[in-house]
């Protein structure tokens, strides 16, 4: 018994299954020609962070945009808008021209709070790229605040020309106020002395007279 023959296809059934290869192929090589050029990434880089570092930045103060990795794209258009709480306005825009793939801006300061980069290229597929960062500046603590003109350099009661004695009580001659504990004063003892000439002159006066009053008697 012979196996069952089938009708081989015709020629025109060829041809439409041809065709409709190639037209599906053209069709979707648009689609894989375009796919290459969506590659590429902008990050925000502190101006401390050298422009070979691919990671993200999310806290900066002084920052740059730095774009690489772009395959077909020669120019990348950016904007920077404020994010709420900070508030919803467009601060800065500009473009990256790219060689090779890599470009990246000028250095750029902005007030601190809360932003958003979006950039965008011809050629790309979907919305616009973005990313979210904060700028923070770092603040130095306040410094004291200086003492008023004239204000007094020691604490009340203390008295620069006197110094306390072990015991708790000012020493030094009475002339310099310090209460007389050791020594007596100049003028003192030349008083004392005059005294003391005088008392012994009227000693020798009265001793001379005695000798005389007995003769007589």
């Amino acid at each position: 018994m012979r196996p069952p023959s089938f009708p081989l296809p015709s020629a025109r059934r060829l041809a439409a299954a041809a065709a409709a290869t190639i037209v599906f192929a053209l069709g979707a090589a648009p689609v894989a020609l375009a796919a290459p050029g969506d590659n590429g990434d902008v990050k925000v880089h502190d101006s401390t962070t050298p422009v070979t570092n691919q990671n993200d930045d999310p806290k900066v103060c002084r920052f740059y945009l730095d774009a690489f990795n772009f395959d077909t794209v020669t120019l990348v258009n950016w904007t920077i808008s404020q994010q709420p709480p900070t508030g919803t306005a467009q601060v800065l825009a500009g473009s990256i021209a790219l060689a090779t793939g890599s470009g990246a801006t000028q250095t750029y300061s902005l007030p601190d709070g809360h932003y958003k980069l979006d950039w965008t290229f011809v050629g790309e597929n979907g919305s616009a790229k973005h990313k979210v960062f904060d700028v923070q500046c770092a603040t130095g603590s306040p410094s004291p605040s200086p003492s008023p003109p004239g204000s007094p350099s020691q604490s009340p009661g203390a008295s620069p020309s006197q110094s306390t004695a072990p015991g708790g009580g000012p020493h030094g001659g009475v002339g310099t106020g310090g209460g007389g504990s050791s020594g007596a004063n100049t003028g003192e003892v030349i008083g004392g002395a005059a005294l003391l000439t005088g008392a012994a002159g009227l000693g020798l006066r009265a001793l001379r007279r005695r000798p005389g009053r007995n003769a007589e008697s």
